[in-house]
Order: structure tokens, then sequence, then C-alpha cells
């Protein structure tokens, strides 16, 4: 083992006595800036932990990091990006995916104690600590298998799985998917192998084909069936391919034409469905509601009581007859029915919440031609035959076949595993379902859809396996786990000292050694008791209301016009301290139009289509025919005609703009492309900034365009056309006239685009890269791009909120200032700086100057991702990030929220992010986070309520049962108390909606205890006065009521249910605000609060004065519901009181 002292290390400010060790263990090995260990042995404690790096002498080590952690001139270090540990701070071990961090105080191990903070701090820190270590392993996202494993089996006592884990991850789904996966890598590994022997033997071959073709697929009007399409695709079977006569030959065989498509008539469309299939992976059947009913009854608590219900009813019709021995019965029956069809109908609503959020998650869109005109469909509407245009950032939708395209790059990782992109060309012209375009674009020709695809296979195992649990919900089972084992142990103690009751009464009566069957009822009415204690102290409800939230909020979210693609990500955005975001199109309407010109030295403002002409008039014929030749050659958008004949313009908004800019200057777009060969296209790169074209020319030799960042394609420029359209030397002053310009541009908040040309000779063929210098400057363009509506209040929004706004563009640092300080993002003690200066920067500046970064211009997606890396890791932010394009795929998948642009994003991008964005507006996002917030608080509000009405009934019970042996909450009671707590306790307070108030106080950030301290004083409050409440009830109830005779325990036990009942009435209201005392702001908004209320006190009152029988309760006189109101009302007053005492919030 290499040792490692703390002087090998720069450990920076460090607290006096304490300071912060973090051990990052990797593919088993401990890595620090200097000196590493084997990491065989893992690290199981703290104290393993320190001797593992070379700490002996702890006070020594706390010496050498005090001065170590000194800079010259004596004082802290602020460089180091070591992580902040608080003073006090329990030890923490965290698991992050494979790496594990260990935090360290030296100080507490050193004291060899923990601070004290009270019983009440203790009770939190502990519950606290014991999450952390058991249930804190799953993250937001990416969490490894072994984590997801792990808490399941930690969570032993569990009274239904199929309703807990219903909204869980499908582990066994996820292993079949796999694999496939495995599977499809060593198939296709295999079939390229084959393709390439194949290939060495069949050339110059006349390669025989004795495939016949099927009578139904031959009168349909096809000469291929979808079994020998499927073979030739899936197998890479090449020699197969050219036995058939190439891609042409099996477009003719599919009746289709590779320039204008299958024709769209409805007849065809049917014929082609009936053969082939549709292209749709097999889902699992939607469960109807007898399902759920069927799920719920598999509670294991419920089960038992059904079992006591059934003996109850068989000794009490024996003993006393029909129908009065079968009460007690009948009444457990009809309360475990009750919580079953409410439960049901509960968990049914949300199936189908899911089911509409998962329809709109596969909304995806391709263009096609059909009938000779592009235009946009439902992936799930394509058909063999069908022409698909592809371009950079698209999935794959079907298996197909190459017909033309340009450097066109394949990633088949999701499908195959592997991450080593494929090349796709006329030579190996296979496409497969599911891959992603990595680079280039191309036409494809549909061959195989649906199920018969290998992901089609693929998604319909996956979509069995399920969304990710959130951390959320992982952390209240263990909180369910915790508060079920006291309740077990409750239960037991209970039973064991109400039988004991029981047996000592029959021992001083001397009739110990004689049983009947009432003291049989009565030993099964204790057991019914202490089982129906485990129904109330397992909280199935806390995990279950994660989900019942978080499917309310989806739901909403979606009329807001986001969608969310993961669970945990309403949840993660509630703790949101940054979001970067890009500009155009998210700050930006991305309804861009050029608004000026400098071409030939002259500059121009293009108002109306009217002045693009006249300056296309006044610009000399030569520079005109150039600068319309890179505008409609170096794009990667089209112009076509609709089956209305109206003139379309397809592809982003940049090129949008820049072909409507041609198109107004008078040039012909079809006319243009059809007098020149493109022999090569490099497609625009957010890397490079810039995109690239090779024309052959019809005199000889070949001509490259290129387009891009202004700055960098100038930079590339060493010539310019001159304004009498002549190419002359780029001067150092007309370089500086052309830079000048671009900075007017951008400071006016204009996108600057700019545009060359050279002529590369005739030594030029499609496998040479297109030249990076040498080239001629043909003009630059200025397009505008208008704020959206609304940004700037929103951006204030999350100011006040304490989320800090960034934004990153590949835009010029001008035009980004320019937009950042319209928005308000860009302040006066806010920096600005491009990306290639912050590559630069080492980690101790960066340490320095990531906090004041505003703005950052000129970014590449690696800039994106490290900034990320860095406000996560570094800073301990819960940062949010924007991304469009492909090249934005790992910031996304490294945020801790991933938001996608609906509109302008790439399906790389949306399948990378964990929210879609779908009207592509900042404001948007600031909804998500209200919504996130507001996901979060609800929770903390009814985990408050329902651990109140736990303690409470627990305690009642217990102590009642060993001070008095009798429990004055009967099974069917407890069943009532655990709905109103549970099912109906959720619906009411996990789907408040949010207030503006949510946006005014400060994030939750990483490291806020779920359970805080205002939850453990208004929980600790609230169950000491509802238990003094039950307890003075139990004790002087007969003597307050004046009660005696053979019905007094009788009325007091209905006084004490009826009183805790409406104690949790008052308590619900007052846990709508856990720190306000105004409680009722917006209460009748809530329609599903007050109907929840209202049935809770409906069905009271039914069952005190009229279900007497059943759940042994008697009618009270109006004088007991009052006292009975009073006392629940009282909960309200004190509830306020507790807000008054100040407690931190962690």
């Amino acid at each position: 083992m290499t040792q490692s002292t703390f002087t090998d290390r720069n450990l920076g400010d460090v607290v006096d006595d304490m300071v912060g060790v973090e051990v990052d263990v990797d593919d088993g090995v401990a890595n620090y800036s200097k000196g590493s260990f084997e990491g065989d042995q893992i690290i199981e404690g703290i104290g393993l932990g320190l001797e593992a790096i070379g700490v002996k002498d702890i006070e020594r080590a706390c010496q050498l990091a005090k001065n170590e952690g000194r800079n010259g001139s004596g004082s802290p270090s602020k460089t180091s990006p070591v992580s902040r540990v608080k003073q006090n701070s329990l030890p923490q071990k965290e698991l992050i995916g494979e790496k594990q961090r260990f935090t360290v105080s030296l100080q507490e191990i050193k004291e060899g104690k923990k601070q004290k903070h009270g019983d009440e701090g203790e009770i939190r820190e502990g519950m606290e600590s014991y999450l952390n270590e058991n249930f804190g392993d799953v993250k937001a996202k990416n969490s490894s298998e072994e984590a997801l494993q792990r808490w399941r089996k930690l969570c032993w006592l569990v009274k239904n799985r199929k309703r807990r884990f219903r909204f869980t991850a499908n582990l066994s789904k996820r292993f079949e998917a796999e694999a496939i996966r495995r599977s499809n890598q060593e198939k296709f590994r295999v079939a390229v192998l084959v393709s390439q022997a194949a290939l060495q033997f069949i050339h110059g071959l006349n390669l025989s084909n004795e495939y016949t073709v099927p009578e139904e697929v031959e009168a349909a009007g096809f000469q291929i069936d979808p079994d020998e399409l499927g073979s030739i695709v899936e197998g890479h079977d090449i020699k197969k391919l050219r036995a058939h006569g190439g891609v042409e030959s099996i477009a003719d065989k599919l009746s289709t034409s590779i320039t204008n498509g299958i024709s769209a008539s409805e007849d065809s469309l049917n014929q082609r469905k009936r053969i082939f299939g549709i292209n749709k992976f097999t889902e699992s059947p939607v469960r109807g509601f007898w399902v759920f009913v069927w799920e719920a009854l598999h509670d294991m608590t419920l089960m038992i009581l059904a079992v006591c219900a059934l003996v109850s009813l068989v000794v009490g019709i024996v003993m006393e007859g029909w129908p009065k021995g079968a009460h007690d019965g009948l009444g457990i029956v009809a309360s475990i029915l009750l919580v079953v069809f409410v439960t049901a109908t509960s968990d049914y609503k949300q199936s189908l919440q899911f089911k509409d959020l998962d329809r709109e998650k596969q909304k995806i869109t391709v263009q096609v031609s059909r009938n000779g005109f592009r235009q946009k469909i439902s992936i799930y509407d394509l058909l063999p035959g069908d022409v698909v245009h592809l371009c950079l950032g698209d999935q794959v939708p079907t298996d197909g076949l190459f017909l033309s395209g340009f450097s066109l790059l394949i990633n088949e990782s999701s499908l195959t595993g592997e991450s080593e992109p494929v090349n796709v060309n006329a030579l190996n012209p296979f496409l497969l379902s599911g891959t992603k375009v990595q680079d280039g674009s191309c036409k494809m020709l549909v061959t195989t859809v649906g199920m018969r695809t290998q992901w089609g296979k693929l998604m319909a195992t996956l979509s069995e396996g399920g969304d990710d649990e959130t951390p959320l919900q992982v952390k209240l089972n263990g909180v369910a786990t915790i508060i079920g084992k006291m309740g077990l142990y409750f239960a037991v103690v209970t039973f064991a000292v109400l039988v004991q009751g029981l047996f000592s009464h029959k021992l001083q009566e001397g009739t110990h050694w004689t049983w009947s069957g009432d003291d049989a009822m009565e030993i099964l009415e204790f057991f019914a008791v202490a089982v129906t204690i485990v129904v109330v102290a397992v909280p199935e409800g806390l995990p279950l209301a994660v989900t019942l939230s978080l499917a309310f909020a989806m739901k909403k979210m979606m009329n807001d016009k986001a969608l969310v693609r993961h669970l945990a990500a309403c949840e993660t955005m509630g703790s949101a301290t940054c979001i970067c975001s890009d500009k155009t199109g998210t700050l930006t309407t991305n309804h861009m139009t050029v608004v000026k010109a400098c071409i030939c030295e002259e500059i121009k403002e293009l108002s109306n289509s009217k002045g693009t002409l006249n300056f296309g008039s006044s610009i000399p014929i030569s520079a005109s025919r150039i600068l319309l030749q890179s505008i409609f050659y170096n794009t990667g958008g089209e112009v076509v005609k609709s089956e209305s004949n109206k003139t379309e313009i397809l592809g982003t908004p940049t090129e949008t703009a820049i072909l409507e800019f041609g198109l107004q200057l008078g040039g012909d777009f079809q006319a243009e492309r059809e007098a020149l060969k493109i022999v090569k296209v490099e497609p625009f790169n957010s890397a490079k900034k810039r995109m690239g074209v090779v024309l052959e020319l019809p005199e000889g030799g070949f001509r490259a365009h290129c387009k891009g960042a202004s700055e960098i394609i100038l930079a590339a420029c060493d010539k310019f056309i001159n304004s009498n359209g002549e190419v002359v030397p780029l001067t150092e002053a007309s370089a500086n006239h052309l830079k000048d310009t671009i900075e007017q541009f951008a400071s006016e908040a204009l996108r600057t685009l700019c545009l060359a040309y050279m002529d590369i000779g005739n030594e030029f063929s499609a496998e040479d890269p297109i030249p990076v210098e040498g080239y001629t400057c043909i003009g630059i363009v200025g397009i505008k791009d208008p704020i959206r509506p609304g940004v700037k209040e929103s951006v204030a929004i999350c100011r006040s909120a304490g989320i800090n706004v960034r934004m990153v563009t590949g835009d010029n640092i001008n035009t980004a200032k320019a937009i950042a300080r319209e928005c308000g993002i860009l302040t006066d003690n806010g920096i600005a700086i491009e990306g290639p200066e912050f590559r630069e920067k080492t980690d101790e500046e960066l340490f320095e100057l990531i906090p004041k970064i505003q703005v950052m211009a000129r970014s590449s997606p690696l800039d994106k991702h490290t900034l990320v890396k860095h406000l996560r890791n570094t800073f301990r932010e819960v940062v949010a990030v924007t991304g469009d394009g492909t090249n934005d795929a790992p910031a996304l998948h490294e945020a801790d929220i991933g938001l996608a642009m609906g509109i302008s994003g790439t399906e790389v991008a949306k399948e990378s992010a964990d929210v879609i964005i779908l009207d592509d507006n900042f404001s948007t996002i600031v909804t998500v986070a209200r919504w996130g917030r507001s996901v979060y608080i609800n929770i903390q509000k009814f985990v408050q309520f329902q651990l109140t009405v736990n303690i409470v009934a627990l305690v009642v019970n217990f102590s009642s049962a060993c001070l008095t042996g009798t429990a004055p909450l009967t099974a069917v009671q407890l069943l009532w108390v655990n709905m109103i707590m549970d099912t109906l306790g959720a619906l009411a307070l996990a789907t408040e909606p949010p207030t503006d108030d949510l946006m005014k106080r400060s994030p939750v950030g990483r490291k806020g205890n779920f359970i805080n301290n205002v939850m453990w004083r208004n929980i600790l409050g609230q169950s000491l006065f509802q238990f003094v409440v039950v307890w003075y009830l139990q004790r002087s109830g007969k003597e307050v009521f004046h009660l005696d005779g053979p019905d007094s325990d009788l009325i007091v036990n209905t006084l004490i249910f009826n009183t805790f009942v409406f104690c949790q009435v008052f308590n619900e209201i007052s846990s709508r605000e856990m720190e306000k005392i105004n409680v009722f702001k917006g209460i009748l908004k809530n329609y599903v609060f007050v109907a929840v209320l209202t049935c809770t006190v409906f069905f009271q009152i039914v069952i005190i004065e009229f279900l007497g029988t059943f759940a042994n309760t008697t009618p009270l006189t109006w004088q007991q519901w009052f006292v009975s109101i009073l006392f629940g009302f009282l909960g309200m007053p004190i509830a306020a009181a507790l807000k008054l005492i100040p407690v931190g919030s962690n």
C-alpha cells in the first residue's frame, strides 16, 4: 500500500480544529493528487478510511492540514476544491454510482463523541444518519443496479409488495433487456465479419437468387416478404442483398420510388400494413380497475385481519347466533373492503396518468417523402417502402437501407452496447432501428418495422422495466421500515400485555382453567388489535404518496408545456440551485430573420423582402453567384413545394433565415441545386462551430464552401471579395473593418455568421477532409432573434428563489452579453467569458472564477460539461441544464436535471434529458422549478401529518394496553384511521398546487435533510398534545361526562375514537403550512383537499351514529360531539403556537 500524508496534497480552507478529507474509490483504486493505494480492501468505516490514506496521528494530521491549507500570507487558501464539512456534522458515507466518497470530520473522531442537540436533535440525526447510510445510495439519476437492489432487501417489513414496488424499476426485466443487447452485440459483430468475408468473394460473381415470393405477398403487389427483408438488414447479409439486385432493386420490389416515396392512398397503405405490419412494439395491456383491487387485497396485514374476521364470524354466530354474533366480524370485513376499494381507485387513477404521460413521451415525428412531397409524420405511421430523411441527432425509426447521404456515422450503443460509431454508406448500407445519427445525414429506405426489428423486441422488454425509483421514494421506504419495525415491536408487546391482563383477571377469579367462547373472542380481538397496530404502524402510504404527488405534478406540468421523462426530475428540480440555459430558442424566440448584411464591403439593413431584392441587385454578378451558391449548397435545410404548391423552408431556424435571405435575393433553390454535384458534406458541428461542403464544378476542379461562427471563419480567410466583386488579399485594415462589423452586429444582439469559399483544384476526393484555411470571405450576415416575452421576469423570479441563472451559448460574446443584460442574467458583479479562455484555466482559477461566471460564449459542449461537473462536484450545487443538440447529451446526462428543447431539440438530446420543454421557453423551466418545489413541500407536509398519526396511534394503544389492560381503539377504528392518514391524507396534502410564495424561499440544495427540525417540532408537539387529550379522556372521561352503567366504557372509547379522528382532521388543515400561521389561504381552491375533509367528516358521523354495531361505537350526545370537535380544533392553535418556536431548518 502506498501511503500518502496530508503534505502530499493541497488541502485548502481548513476550519480550525476540523478538516474534511475525501477519498474517491474508482475501479478499486483510491486516487489523490499524489499517491494511491490498492483498493482491494474496501474501506468499511471512517477509521479504516483514515488509516488507508496514511493518517495515524490525528493531532499531527490536523496540524499538518492547517499548515498546508494556508498560503504564503498565512490566510486560508480558497482555491482548493475540497468539499466543506460542517463542524459537528455526523460522519457520512455516500455511494455515488460506482464511487464511494467518505466525508470525515476529524474533530469528532479526535474527541470520540458527538455533540448533543437535545432529544429532538438526536432523533432527527439518528434517523437521517440511518436513512443516508442505508437508503441514501439511490440517486436521482444513473443509480447502480447494486444500489437499487440493496434498498429493496432492507425493506423486509412490507405489507403489500405488489403495491409498494409497483412504481419502481423492474430489475429482472432490465437484466433481460441487457441480455438482448449482449446477444445483439455478438450477432451483429458476427454478421459484420461474415459480410466482410463475403465481399471478398462476390465481386465479379453472378449471384443467383433462389428466393420465391409468397403468393399472398405477390398478390398484394410486392416482390419480397417481410421475413426476407428482416434477414437481409438484421443479418447484415450483403450477399443476399446483392442477390436481390442491391438497394434500388429492393425499392422496386417494395413498389416504391427512391425519389418520390410510396403512394399515400389509403388502399395502398392498408395493403402494406397487412403484409409488413405496423411500426409499434407490443406494450403491456392496460390493467383494469379489478386488477388493482386484487393487488390491494394482497396486503399481508389485511389478509391476516380477514382470517380474524372469518374466525370472529364463525365463533360469534356459534356463540350468539345470527345476526348479533356476526357484527364484529362483518365490521372488520366492511373496513377491509372500504380500504381496498379506496386504495384501488387511487392507484388506478395514477396508472392512467402514467399511461397518458408514456404516450406523450413516444410522440416522435420524422420527415419522409410520400407522393413526391416531403412531409412530417409520426414514426408509428412508417411503413416498408417509405423514404426517410435523417440528419444529425435523429433516432433511426425502423430497420432500413442507406440510399444516399454524406459522412454518416451511426451510434449503435442503445442496441448493442458498443460505443464506437459505425460508418454507414453504399458498401455498408444497413441501418438498425433505435440507433442514433451521430454525424452526417442520409436518405433511408424503410425495410422492417415494429416487432420484426431487434429494437421492437428490446423496447417491449424495456417498457416493462419501469422508471427508476426516486431518492425520496427510497428514503421514505426507509422511514416506513424504521416505523414498521417499531410498530411490530409495539404490536407484539401490546398483544402480550393484553393476553397477560386477561389471564391475570381469570387468575384472580379462579377461572384460569376454564376458557369460554367469549374468552376466545376476546383473545381474537386482542390479536386483531395487534395486527391493526401493524397496519397503522407500517406507513405504506409514505413512499406511495411520493408517486401520487409526482404523478399529479407531471400531469399538471404537461398542461404547462413540460413533459417529465423521469419521475425523479420533478423531485430534484425542487432542490435546483443553478440553471445553465442556452440562449437561442430558450431565452429568445427562435424566429430568425437576416436583418443586416455586409457583402462586398457594403453594410445594408434589410427591413423587408423588397429592400433585400434591391440589395441583391446592387451586388456585382460574380459575387452574387458565389453568394447564392454558398447559401443554397452549404445548408442543412431545404426548400420544398408542399401538396398545396406553397414554398416551404425546412431546417433549423438559422438555416431557414439564411435560405429565406437567398430566396429574397432572387435565387432559385431547385435550379441552383441541380447545376452542380455535391462531393462531400460536413454538417454543422457545435465543437468546430462551422459546416462545409465541396462541389464539383462543371468546368473541372472543386470548390469548398464553409459557414459558421464569424470570427472563426474570418480567421480562416486570407482573401475577400471587394466592392467591385474582385477577389483581393485580406489586408490588416480590411480584416479590422470586418471584425468591427462583426462586433457592431453582435453589440446589437444580432447572431453573426460568416460565409466563405475557396477553389481547391482537381486533387480532391470524398475521403479527403475539407480544408480549414485559405478561404475567401464572401460576407457577414446578422440574424435577429428577439427575446421571448416574460424571460426577464422569469430570471428575476429565479433570483428571488435563490436560483442562479447562467447563459451558456455558442454565440459571439458581444451578442451573448447584449442578450444576457436584456434578460437580467448579466449583472455588474458577473463575468462573461469565452469557451477557449475557460478551457485554459487551472482548477484553482476555476474555483475562484466559476461562482462569478454568468455568461459563457463560444462554448463547446465539452465546456458546458466541464462547467456542470465543477458546479455539481466542487460547489455541491444542484444543476439544471438546457440543451438541444446531439453534442449537449453529455452535459444533459451529467446534470442533476437535463432539460431538452421539444421544438429545436434532437432525439438524442431528448433521450438524454429528464424533462422536455415542449415550447422551448425559459419561463416553462421556472414553472418546472415551481412544481418541483411544490412536490417536495407537499410530501414533507404529508410525512409530517402521517408520522404524527403513527406516533399517537401507537403510543395510545400501547400505553393503554400496558396500563389498563384494554385498547381504546379497535381494529375497525384503526383501519378507518389508517385510511384517513394513508390514501385520503395523501390525496389531500400531496396534491396541493404550487403557490407564488414557493419561489420566495431558498432552495433546499444538496445538503438539506428531508425530515427537518421544523417537521420534528410540529410532529412531536402535535403528538404530545393529542396523546395528552386521549389520555385525559381515558382517565377522566367518565367523571367529566358523569358516565356510569354498563355502556360507560363504550361511550368513553367512542369519545376517544371520535376526538382522535377530529384531531387528525384539524391537524390535516394545520399541515397545509409547516411554518406559516395562516393555513386557510387558498384552501377553497384545492377541491381535492376540501372533498377529502368533507368525506372524512361525513363518514365519521355515519360510523359513530349508524354503524355502532360494526365499529364498536355508540351514538354520542350533542355535548359529547361538541367536546370531541373542540379538542380536535384545539390542535390548530397548538400548531400555530408551535410554529412560533424558533428552530433551525436542519
